[in-house]
């Protein structure tokens, strides 16, 4: 007879007693993670991302429990008492538990079984009330239908038993290796690639202009950016992570651009400021390009990986978005019937318009940015075509420097910033043009803005990790492995270094904003980003193409730029949601390294600088020049820039907090939220895995003795 005192009463197996509370089963975040709560009653989030009370228990039908993932067969196992008898599996979650011997806790397990209204899980995963158990193998079924689409969520639901998405549960229309077809693929992929223009086209408009680039330039240099993330998308969903990933331009190497182009030696040049910029650009891009191609075909990338977990990437990107502030709203005031109408309309677009569909397509979500771009350019030229900028005897043509009138000196900014014909970038730009490496001269290198440029390339592949990591649980059958992540770090590496040396102005990684365009759009099939790369690189030929985005007003790309910074930080917090986001030791890691993330840089930016200090630069560039008044002025002027520069760098900041306190503060797997990978030998023996991430045309089978970069 089976004692009730814990400590002699035998266990059986290696399952212990079940706990007197019930505890409620973990929301989809916790399935897919493998968190286990320690409380009861954990709240649950809807699939809209809205955090619901936990429902009442209903009563029991023959449908598939979807909540709770694929079941998995179970079967009794006799319990070690004298005289088992037959007990029925608990359905919790995604957790099993073997039949308990009779003893003193049957009245907590039968208060546990009433608590899931007795709900037993047969063979083909269903839950049906008051079932017995029997003893034979449960015959195969066919696996349960398919979950309702829900158009508005964003992290995949339905986990497997593995804790890995089932493919049949990934509410994707097309999923990473599905080819429905020429038209639906084209057509998806437009949508997909018309989503994130922002992205694509912003960067070279802000950093053209900063370098005293005319607007040919800015032609130039936006029909380059198409060209080279056309070529690196080919190239990185080919023989990269595989993964349906848009390669461009990132705002990862946006804020070390700009403190490059504001660095003391281009303040004084004479003649063209922007090719001499320029070059020293493609030069440090080139050098911590190798040196991040390097650090994935080396296999230091899966090092790496150990340092790089959820409560690190998550600060590190925000601190990308957040650290633009100076330049988003500040630009938007120069012409506010413009720049403001611009930001509402794209909020009302994505937030308040969402769930408008139009045949089958969520019109406003997924095309806020080019809807409300367009609305606000139309607006614009009317107000222009109307006279509501002129101003008497005023040009806004001449240039400020030349006008003599006060009364034009008083309505310049207006007449720059509000007007939409200033810009002749549409004229002047020829209709074919090829871009062609070197094409803005040899590459000039310095190895204090290539020591500076390095950092930032660790920082972007800290970026793709994250974006790897959600885009498979998307799209994918599992996770890659860390020998394809580090394959695809390395390859990023290689584009960048394609980016170098076509002259982009910044490195090509992947961009962050494409895993939440894979979750609106729905499409997760590499084919659709395939087409609409060759379409980027049909459409950077058209050089109409370049002059007409280049000619988009300057107070509308920071209005634009307002929303995409805000969904970058937002998107990298929503890393936190893999790890205990309401965890002490998460809250304090993330909390300290956001706040220092701004308020050190700030320090460095503001050393040196009295409040009547004339500088020469725009107010919104002056966090930027801070190589020259920096607090470190040792006799090597090499190290006080890579210092100076490199302690400014918002993501640096909150970079170097988060890893060093995340791998040195105490917590568990489970608090931490630690990425789970893909293991190299389970990967190689299931087809799925295989068929989603190993090179095309053979070539994984000529290097697969180099384990490192590959399955």
């Amino acid at each position: 007879m089976s004692s009730s005192d814990p400590k002699t009463r035998p266990k059986p197996g290696p399952w212990p007693p079940a706990p007197d509370a019930a505890p409620v089963p973990p929301s989809s975040w916790a399935k897919r993670t493998g968190f286990r709560p320690k409380f009861s009653g954990e709240t649950n989030a809807s699939e809209s991302g809205q955090i619901t009370l936990t429902p009442k228990p209903r009563e029991p039908d023959n449908q598939p429990d979807l909540d709770a993932g694929r079941s998995r067969a179970t079967s009794s196992a006799p319990a070690p008492a004298p005289a088992p008898a037959p007990a029925q599996p608990v359905a919790n979650g995604d957790s099993e538990r073997l039949p308990a011997p009779p003893s003193n806790k049957d009245q907590t397990v039968k208060r546990r079984r009433e608590s899931d209204k007795g709900l037993g899980v047969n063979g083909n995963g269903s839950a049906q009330a008051g079932q017995p158990e029997t003893n034979q193998q449960p015959q195969p079924q066919p696996q349960p239908r398919r979950a309702t689409r829900n158009e508005d969520m964003v992290v995949v639901d339905g986990m497997g038993d593995d804790g890995f998405v089932s493919r049949h549960q990934s509410h994707m229309k097309y999923e990473l290796r599905d080819t429905p077809g020429l038209v639906p693929i084209g057509l998806y992929g437009f949508q997909h690639y018309l989503s994130m223009l922002g992205s694509l086209i912003l960067i070279p408009l802000v950093i053209v202009p900063a370098m005293g680039g005319s607007q040919e330039d800015t032609s130039n240099v936006v029909s380059t950016v198409l060209f080279v993330s056309g070529v690196t998308t080919l190239l990185h969903t080919s023989f990269g992570s595989r993964l349906p990933l848009i390669q461009g331009p990132s705002f990862v190497f946006l804020a070390p651009a700009l403190a490059l182009i504001n660095s003391p030696e281009f303040q004084g040049l004479n003649g063209n400021n922007f090719k001499h910029i320029m070059k020293a650009l493609q030069g440090s891009i080139i050098i911590a390009s190798a040196f991040q191609a390097f650090l994935g075909y080396s296999g230091l990338m899966s090092l790496f990986l150990r340092l790089i977990n959820p409560v690190v990437v998550a600060p590190t990107i925000a601190a990308v978005g957040l650290s633009f502030y100076s330049y988003g709203f500040p630009l938007v005031g120069t012409c506010l019937e413009i720049g403001v109408v611009q930001i509402l309309l794209v909020i009302i677009f994505s937030l308040y318009l969402r769930k408008i569909s139009v045949l089958g397509h969520r019109i406003f979500l997924i095309y806020a940015v080019p809807l409300g771009l367009a609305i606000t350019w139309a607006a614009a030229f009317l107000l222009t075509e109307a006279g509501a900028y002129n101003y008497k005897d005023c040009d806004a043509n001449v240039p400020a420097s030349n006008i003599v009138s006060e009364h034009c000196r008083k309505h310049v900014s207006r007449m720059k910033h509000c007007r939409v014909d200033t810009s002749h970038a549409l004229k002047t730009s020829p209709w074919f043009r090829f871009p062609y490496p070197l094409q803005w001269g040899t590459p000039v290198f310095h190895w204090k803005m290539a020591l500076v440029m390095c950092v930032v390339s660790i920082i972007a592949s800290v970026d793709s990790v994250g974006s790897y990591h959600a885009s498979s649980l998307l799209v994918a059958s599992r996770p890659p492995t860390p020998g394809v992540l580090s394959r695809g770090i390395g390859l990023e590496g290689v584009c960048s270094v394609l980016a170098g040396l076509w002259g982009t102005g910044t490195g090509s990684t992947t961009l962050t904003e494409n895993v939440h365009t894979i979750a609106v759009t729905k499409m997760g099939s590499r084919r659709a980003v395939e087409l609409g790369g060759c379409v980027l690189i049909v459409l950077s030929l058209i050089g109409k193409v370049g002059g007409f985005i280049a000619s988009i007003p300057e107070v509308m790309v920071a209005a634009l730029l307002c929303f995409m910074w805000a969904i970058l930080a937002a998107l990298g917090l929503s890393n936190l949601r893999y790890s205990e986001a309401g965890s002490s030791r998460n809250i304090i890691i993330v909390g300290l390294s956001l706040f220092f993330s701004l308020s050190i840089p700030s320090y460095f930016q503001q050393y040196g600088i009295s409040p009547n200090t004339n500088l020469s630069v725009p107010s919104y560039f002056q966090p930027y020049i801070v190589a020259s008044h920096g607090p470190f002025r040792t006799k090597y002027g090499g190290v006080n820039y890579v210092m100076n520069t490199l302690l400014s760098l918002n993501m640096v900041i909150a970079f170097l907090f988060a890893v060093v306190l995340d791998n040195t503060v105490p917590g568990s797997r489970q608090e931490r939220g630690v990425y789970e990978w893909s293991d190299n030998e389970t990967a190689r023996r299931e087809p799925a895995v295989t068929k989603d991430y190993e090179l095309p045309f053979r070539v994984g089978r000529v290097f697969r003795w180099v384990k490192w970069v590959g399955l």
